[in-house]
């Protein structure tokens, strides 16, 4: 049961996003499609990807750009047309709804959401592609519905906004919360084996060890 995980930045802000595959089945998850939509696609297209989910670990814009045309390709794709749920918390979707003023408070233009969300994820959820599952976690503070996504088999966890190498996400934007993005971090996080690897929303990976040990908000 071999699993391909791409992780690679995208536009406008280097945003990680990443697809996990099922090499078995072919079945595979896009987790925050932000920008870049056509590498996107590209990658799915060359592994013959058959996508179960299109997953968000929250709603900023550049987390969520590319999320119309990635759902576009999976659900008219002539010889493996799939209806990929496009999942995101619903505590986050008024900030998914107003994708193009995210834009304009980054002086880019303005993007509005073009597809709808179609399934709200829940906390302790496990989303089933292939062989394998991925857990859902609810871990509050970044913004109100932010999720991280956990692969209990491999130790791997994905921390979009919430968990960096050495630093925590902003929480000075609306619906950001200081306290309890610290409170997520510790409670649900940091519970997690030692040994777990960390991809993080943007930049380097890390291990939760060496975020308890050496990160210098805790």
């Amino acid at each position: 049961m071999n699993l391909s995980v791409q992780t690679f930045p995208v536009a406008p802000l280097g945003c990680n996003c990443t697809i996990l595959r099922c090499a078995s089945t072919q079945e595979a998850i896009v987790i925050d499609p932000g920008g870049d939509a056509e590498r996107i696609t590209r990658l799915l297209e060359q592994d013959s990807c058959r996508v179960r989910w299109i997953i968000h670990t929250h709603a900023h814009f550049d987390h969520c750009l590319g999320t119309a045309r990635v759902s576009e390709f999976v659900e008219n794709h002539p010889e493996r047309p799939m209806q990929a749920p496009r999942a995101l918390h619903r505590d986050d979707l008024f900030l998914y709804d107003m994708l193009d003023t995210q834009c304009r408070w980054f002086g880019l233009p303005p993007t509005p959401a073009e597809v709808s969300i179609n399934h709200f994820l829940r906390d302790e959820e496990t989303l089933p592609f292939g062989h394998w599952h991925l857990q859902v976690i609810h871990t509050p503070g970044h913004t109100p519905g932010s999720c991280c996504f956990y692969l209990p088999e491999n130790e791997l966890l994905f921390s979009g906004d919430t968990l960096f190498a050495g630093g925590i996400g902003r929480t000075d934007l609306p619906g950001g919360d200081s306290g309890l993005i610290l409170q997520s971090i510790r409670n649900r996080l940091f519970t997690l084996d030692d040994g777990t690897a960390v991809v993080p929303g943007h930049g380097d990976f890390t291990r939760i060890y060496e975020e308890k040990t050496t990160n210098p908000f805790f």
